[in-house]
Formats: structure tokens, sequence, C-alpha cells
């Protein structure tokens, strides 16, 4: 018995062993993931700063070219317009709109947002005709009538169908 007690401690301490060297290959490994994505944000960031920059001074340079023709306020114009198209174009390319349905958008346009089943039930034809109780083959019920407010026990159980 004393032989499997000292083998039952030598697996407890052979687990933990294993647990912390996976812990700390699992935490290198990330640290070093994180090292290497912190420098690509880096990157990216500067690199939209200085495309910031760019277009700045292209606009600047736009403006002050219309502005030898025409007055200050119509270079300043056109080039706001100018501008502003380029936006939306950039926004058209990002953003696909309805006319220009992509085999993705055609797919989540036929798919409900919460991606089960049918987007919305069928819609009948026309409003329910007087006495239809919406079941084939039931009979009519002709004192059937929404309860009133009043006849409502809040104490009874409320059973949803």
């Amino acid at each position: 018995m004393d032989r499997l007690d000292h083998l039952e401690h030598l697996d407890k301490h052979l687990v933990e062993e294993l647990a912390q060297v996976a812990r700390e290959t699992v935490r290198d490994e990330l640290r070093e993931q994180t090292r290497k994505q912190r420098r690509r944000a880096m990157l990216y960031a500067g690199s939209g700063a200085v495309a910031l920059y760019a277009g700045a001074a292209l606009a600047l340079a736009l403006g002050l070219g219309l502005a030898a023709g025409l007055p200050d306020w119509a270079a300043a114009l056109i080039t706001a317009v100018i501008l502003g198209a380029v936006a939306y174009a950039l926004r058209s390319a990002a953003h696909p709109s309805a006319s220009r349905a992509t085999p993705e958008h055609r797919a989540e346009a036929a798919a409900p947002p919460s991606g089960l089943g049918v987007p919305y039930p069928p819609m009948p034809p026309g409003p329910p005709e007087a006495g239809a109780t919406g079941v084939t083959g039931a009979p009519d019920m002709p004192d059937a009538r929404p309860p009133h407010p009043d006849d409502i026990d809040p104490e009874q159980p409320h059973h949803r169908a």
C-alpha cells in the first residue's frame, strides 16, 4: 500500500509539472503572437496617418490648381465635390448595394437575421372569414370571443402554445 501511495504522489507531481510546462508554453506562444500583432497594428496605424496627410496634400494641391483659374470659393467647392464623389465611390465598393446583388448578398437576403428557417411566415391571400377558427375540420363556435380583462384570473397558470 505504501508503494501505491508513493506512485500516486508521483502521478500528482507529474500532472502538476506537465500542466506548468503547458501553461508556460502557451503563455510564450501567446506573447510572441501578440508582439507580432502589435507591430502590425502600429504599422497599419502609421500608414493610415500618412495616407491621411497625403490625401490632404493632394486635396490642397487640387484646390490651389483650380484657384489659379477660378475664384477661391469655386475651387474649394469643386475640390469638396470631388472628394465627396471619391468617398461615395469607396463606400460603394466596400458596401455593395441591393442593385448589385452578389452571391453572398443574395444568400444574406434569403436568410432571416436569426439564420433559422424561412424569414417570415407566408401571408394569407385575404382576411379570415367570419366564423373561421383556423383549424380545418373544427366545428364553428358561435360564442367564441376574446377574453375580457376582467375575466382573466392572474393566479391561474399561463399556457402558451
